[in-house]
């Protein structure tokens, strides 16, 4: 994630609503991917000092402060590209809800962020309806026993069908998902890293699926037309894999061909998310920049340089290796707790290359 720059010079970030030197309300550009002062207009629009076009506060940012995009002025819609992905929210008359579904919106916006900066279809379910992404953020359904104790009635699971992404809302909660991490046995667990792993179940149906590239994936990843819900049920009754470490990203992705895809997609859009965000920094490491391979200038056409895979995974270790370090002088986890075996590394060169090839 890069950083961005205010009218009066001062360095601004993404989830930025104001800008604390000059006080001036700012605001996501999506159709600029550019993080904006705003100076208010007779007529109530927003003059973006980034471009000088008008916009107007999308309707999540305007009414209850979870959002921080905006929509041009000619744009009809109430809300923003994202806020419109978004087919189910929280229940607000729980108070708690607010923070919850700000999180999970601030969470996706990064995701979509990095998915229009590789040039992923994003479309929503209402504009394509047989191929739009849209998500629901839910909550379980309790029930008071006879103890006046509640108790699960209907758990949310997090997951993908068909386009549409489902969280439970407990992951926007950082206790819970940290109490979930540690009985899953898991070494990382995030909320973006939620939608980065099920936008990778989205994005094999749109990318791989009806593609020249399902045979190539098949020889890598294994077929996905293994029975599922046989492997989940194999999984979570034996574990994985007793070598997952020597083939397989995670524990996670041993369970079947569609998982090993979405972890291997979700630790890749970790990799170059992180890597930008050390190039925006000028971050160098033994004299050496840490390079994003996607860097956003003004030409919209060119978005992406064509590093090697090669450059990429190598600029990623000297990276991850400094994260470790400094974490480890702080006395806390290793930020990047994984170790790339060769298999691995292969199927992660796989997605970067698909993305390429999307690209262009």
């Amino acid at each position: 994630m890069r950083t961005f720059i205010c009218q009066c010079g001062n360095n601004l970030h993404f989830a930025n609503t104001q800008c604390v030197k000059c006080g001036l309300k700012v605001g996501f550009l999506p159709d600029e991917r550019q993080l904006s002062a705003l100076t208010k207009k007779a007529d109530g629009d927003l003059l973006a000092s980034n471009n000088g076009k008008l916009y107007r506060k999308c309707k999540n940012y305007k009414v209850y402060d979870i959002c921080n995009w905006m929509v041009p002025q000619e744009d009809t819609n109430e809300l923003c590209i994202s806020c419109r992905l978004t087919e189910t929210i929280p229940n607000l008359d729980d108070p708690d809800n607010i923070k919850l579904w700000f999180l999970l919106e601030q969470a996706k916006r990064r995701f979509l962020y990095s998915a229009m900066n590789l040039n992923l279809p994003v479309v929503n379910k209402t504009d394509d309806p047989k191929s739009g992404l849209g998500f629901a953020f839910m909550q379980n359904q309790t029930e008071d026993s006879f103890g006046n104790e509640l108790f699960i009635k209907n758990y949310v699971t997090t997951g993908h069908s068909n386009g549409l992404i489902t969280l439970n809302i407990n992951e926007a909660d950082a206790s819970t998902r940290i109490d979930m991490r540690e009985k899953m046995n898991e070494k990382y667990r995030t909320l973006i890293g939620h939608f980065r792993h099920e936008s990778g179940h989205y994005y094999w149906d749109r990318l791989i699926l009806n593609s020249d590239r399902l045979e190539k994936f098949r020889e890598i990843f294994g077929d996905e037309r293994l029975d599922y819900q046989t492997a989940m049920a194999n999984y979570y009754a034996n574990g994985p894999a007793q070598i997952w470490q020597e083939v397989w990203i995670s524990a996670y992705a041993s369970m079947h061909p569609w998982e090993d895809w979405a972890e291997t997609w979700a630790h890749y859009l970790h990799m170059v998310d992180t890597l930008e965000t050390a190039s925006a920094f000028n971050l160098s490491i033994s004299h050496k920049n840490i390079m994003s391979p996607y860097l956003v200038g003004a030409d919209r056409s060119s978005l992406i340089v064509e590093t090697s895979f090669t450059q990429l995974f190598n600029d990623w270790c000297s990276l991850t290796q400094v994260l470790n370090s400094l974490n480890r002088s702080m006395g806390m986890d290793d930020a990047y707790p994984f170790v790339i075996s060769l298999s691995a590394l292969k199927k992660l060169r796989f997605v970067h290359y698909t993305i390429l090839e999307n690209f262009k």
